[in-house]
C-alpha cells in the first residue's frame, strides 16, 4: 500500500473509532508496527491525531474534512484525469473561476498555458498560475483559511457578484442526486454559492468517493449542474441518478 494511502486509511479507522492501537493499526493496512509509528508521528504533525503510549486518538471530528496536505496526494491519477477532461471542455478566450480543493488545483496546473481569464478561490491556485504567460489572472478579494488558503468571506462574494463567467469549475465534499452540492464548511458554501450565481455554466469536479456523501452545508441542488466530471470508479446507479436529473456525466 502507497504512503499517502495508508495514511488515510489510517485516519479514517481512528477517526471511525475515535482511537486505535498500533498493533491493529497494524493489522489493518499490512503495514510493520514500526511503520505505522512514524506514520502516527507524521499524522500528530499534522493536526489530524494525537498520540499516546500504544496508539493514537483522533482530533477531527466527524463530518470534518481531512487537512490539505493529507489530500493532495489521494487519489492523484484520478484527480488529474479528471482535470484533463474539464480542460478539454473549456475553450479558449472563456473567463473561468476556479474553486479551491485539491481536484480544483490540478485543474488549475492544466489550465497554465491556456489562453483565459481565470478567477482562482485559492491562493494554491493563484501560486500555481501566477507565472502563466498568456493566461489573465485575476485574484479576488478575500480571507484565506488556514491550511486550504481558500478565499472566504464578504470581499469574496463581493469580487464574484461583480464579475461574470463562461464557466465555474466547483469543487465539493459530498454530491447527490437527493442532497445535491454539499461542503464541509459554510464560509466555503457561500462562495461556492457565489460563484454559481455569476456563471453561465457549471461544472463540477469530483472523485467517485464524493458521489456517495453529504456534507453539512448545503451549496446547490444537482439539476443547478451542466456537468459532473467524475472518475471510473463511480457506479453507474450514482452516476444514472445524477443524469435523470438533468446532469451531464463524464467518467475518466
Amino acid at each position: 500500500m502507497a504512503g499517502t494511502d495508508r495514511l488515510r486509511q489510517i485516519t479514517d479507522a481512528v477517526r471511525s473509532a475515535g482511537r486505535a492501537g498500533v498493533a491493529e493499526l497494524a493489522a489493518l493496512t499490512g503495514a510493520s508496527e514500526m511503520t505505522i509509528r512514524r506514520d502516527l508521528e507524521v499524522l500528530a504533525e499534522q493536526g489530524i491525531l494525537e498520540r499516546y503510549r500504544g496508539g493514537a486518538r483522533s482530533l477531527l471530528l466527524r463530518g470534518e474534512e481531512p487537512p490539505f496536505a493529507l489530500r493532495t496526494q489521494e487519489g492523484l491519477d484520478a484527480k488529474r484525469r479528471i482535470a484533463a477532461e474539464v480542460a478539454g471542455l473549456i475553450a479558449d478566450g472563456e473567463s473561468v473561476v476556479l474553486d479551491s480543493g485539491t481536484t480544483c488545483l490540478e485543474v488549475a496546473r492544466v489550465l497554465e498555458h491556456r489562453r483565459l481569464t481565470v478567477v482562482p478561490l485559492s491562493l494554491h491556485a493563484v501560486n500555481a498560475l501566477a507565472g502563466a504567460a498568456q493566461l489573465t489572472l485575476l485574484v479576488p478579494g478575500g480571507r484565506p483559511r488556514q491550511g486550504e488558503l481558500a478565499l472566504t468571506g464578504p470581499l469574496t462574494q463581493a469580487s464574484l457578484a461583480a464579475l461574470r463567467f463562461d464557466t465555474a469549475v466547483i469543487g465539493c465534499c459530498g454530491l447527490t442526486a437527493a442532497d445535491g452540492l454539499t461542503a464541509y464548511d459554510l464560509d466555503d458554501a457561500a462562495v461556492k454559492r457565489a460563484a454559481i450565481a455569476s456563471s453561465r455554466r457549471v461544472i463540477a469536479v469530483a472523485e467517485a468517493a464524493k458521489l456517495t456523501r453529504t456534507a453539512l452545508a448545503f451549496v446547490t441542488a444537482a439539476s443547478a449542474l451542466d456537468a459532473v466530471v467524475t472518475d471510473e470508479t463511480a457506479t453507474d446507479e450514482e452516476t444514472d441518478r445524477l443524469a435523470a436529473a438533468g446532469v451531464t456525466v463524464r467518467k475518466v
